[in-house]
C-alpha cells in the first residue's frame, strides 16, 4: 500500500479553496455576511460602555445580544425591516446607534426611496421619544440640539446613501434591459434580412427550376423521360411552397398577423371613425400563413388609405374563396367635399401592396370613380 504524496493533495485542496473563494467573492450572500461582521465589529467597540453605564448586561451577554442583532443583516435583502426593528430595539434598550445605520441603508437600498424616507422619519421620532425619557441617553445628549446633531445626520446620511444605491441599481438594470432589447431587435432584424435574402435569391432559382422543368416535361411528354420531368417539376413547386411557408413562420411572423387579426383591425378602424363591414368565408382560415399574411397586409393598407382620404365613410371588406382563387375586395365611398388640407401620405402603400400580391402570383386593381374607391386583389389559393 502506497501513501499518496502530500503535495498533489494540498494543491487540489488549494484549487478547491480558490474556486470556493471565487464563487463567494462577489455573491450577495458574501456581502451580507461581511456587512453583518462589520456591524458586529463596530458595535463591539461599545462593549465596555454597555457593561458599565448603559444597562445591566455583562460582557458575554452583551456579545450574544449584539451578535443576534447584527445577524438580522443576513436577511436585509428580503426582509430589511427585521434589522430595522432590531436597531430600534437597540436604541431603546442599549442606547446603540450603530445597527440603525446599516438598517436604514438596507431599507433605502432594497425597498426604495419611499420606504427609506418613512424609515428615517420613524427612526428620528423614536429616538426623540427615547431622548425625552429621564436619564436617557446619559451622558451623550444633555441638550436637544446636541442630541439632534448626532441622531439626525446618522439616519439621514445612511438612508440617503441607500436610496442613491437603489437608484443606481435601477439605472443599471434599465441599461441592461435596453442593451438586451437592442440585441434582440438586432437579431430579429438580421433574421428578417436573412429570410428576405433567402426568399429573393433561393426563391428565384427555384422559380427558374420549376419553369425549366415544366418546359422539359412538355417536350419529353411522349418519351420515357416524361414522368420523370413531371415529378421534377412537382418537386420544385413543393420546394418553393415550403420555402415561402418557412419565410413567413421564421422571418417576421409576429409582425404580420393572419386573418385572425382582421377583426381587431376592423374594430380599431371603427374606433378611429371609419366603420368596417367585414365579410369573410370560413375557408379563408385554412389558407397558408403566407396567404394569410398577404390578406392582412392588403386589408390593412386599404383601411389606412380609406382613413386618410375618406375619413368617416363606411368601408366594405370582403374576403372570399372561389375554387382555386382567393379574392379580396375593399371598397369605400368618397366624401362629397375635398378636405381643405391634404393628408400625409408617402404614396408607396399601394405599390408595396401590389408588389406583395404579384410576388404570390396574383393581381391587384385599384379603381377610383367620382364617388367611390375600390381595390380588388386576386391570389392563387394554393
Amino acid at each position: 500500500m502506497h501513501a499518496k504524496p502530500a503535495a498533489p493533495v494540498f494543491r487540489r485542496w488549494a484549487a478547491s479553496g480558490r474556486r470556493l473563494a471565487d464563487g463567494w467573492a462577489g455573491s450577495p450572500r458574501a456581502l451580507d455576511v461581511l456587512t453583518a461582521l462589520a456591524c458586529l465589529a463596530l458595535t463591539a467597540l461599545d462593549l465596555p460602555g454597555l457593561a458599565a453605564a448603559d444597562n445591566s448586561l455583562n460582557g458575554p451577554a452583551a456579545v450574544v445580544v449584539l451578535a443576534l442583532g447584527c445577524a438580522t443583516l443576513l436577511v436585509r435583502r428580503r426582509m430589511p425591516w427585521v434589522s430595522y426593528l432590531a436597531a430600534l430595539l437597540f436604541i431603546g434598550w442599549l442606547h446603540e446607534l450603530t445597527l440603525i445605520q446599516f438598517a436604514l441603508y438596507s431599507v433605502g437600498r432594497f425597498r426604495g426611496r419611499r420606504a427609506g424616507i418613512l424609515a428615517t422619519v420613524g427612526y428620528v421620532a423614536f429616538a426623540l421619544a427615547m431622548f425625552c425619557v429621564p436619564d436617557w441617553p446619559a451622558p451623550r445628549g444633555e441638550t436637544l440640539s446636541g442630541f439632534l446633531s448626532v441622531v439626525v445626520p446618522i439616519g439621514v446620511l445612511a438612508s440617503a446613501v441607500g436610496i442613491a444605491a437603489c437608484r443606481h441599481d435601477l439605472v443599471r438594470e434599465l441599461t441592461a434591459r435596453r442593451a438586451e432589447s437592442a440585441v434582440l431587435q438586432a437579431v430579429q432584424q438580421e433574421r428578417t434580412s436573412v429570410a428576405r435574402d433567402v426568399h429573393d435569391f433561393v426563391g428565384r432559382e427555384l422559380t427558374l427550376l420549376t419553369v425549366r422543368s415544366e418546359v422539359l416535361s412538355m417536350r419529353a411528354r411522349e418519351t420515357a423521360y416524361g414522368p420523370d420531368f413531371e415529378e421534377l417539376a412537382d418537386t420544385a413547386r413543393r420546394a418553393h411552397l415550403v420555402l415561402n411557408e418557412i419565410i413567413v413562420q421564421r422571418g417576421d411572423r409576429s409582425a404580420t398577423p393572419g386573418v385572425d387579426g382582421l377583426r381587431a383591425l376592423a374594430e380599431e378602424s371603427g374606433r378611429a371613425g371609419s366603420p368596417v363591414r367585414l365579410t369573410m368565408d370560413p375557408d379563408v382560415r385554412e389558407l397558408s400563413p403566407l396567404r394569410q399574411a398577404a390578406v392582412y397586409r392588403v386589408v390593412q393598407e386599404c383601411l389606412t388609405n380609406a382613413a386618410k382620404h375618406a375619413h368617416g365613410e363606411p368601408i366594405d371588406v370582403s374576403i372570399a374563396v372561389d375554387g382555386t382563387q382567393l379574392r379580396i375586395t375593399v371598397g369605400n365611398a368618397l366624401p362629397a367635399r375635398v378636405p381643405g388640407r391634404a393628408p400625409v401620405s408617402a404614396g408607396s402603400g399601394t405599390a408595396s401592396m401590389a408588389e406583395r400580391v404579384e410576388s404570390l402570383g396574383g393581381t391587384l386593381e385599384a379603381t377610383r370613380t367620382e364617388d367611390a374607391y375600390l381595390v380588388v386583389a386576386t391570389l392563387p389559393r394554393g
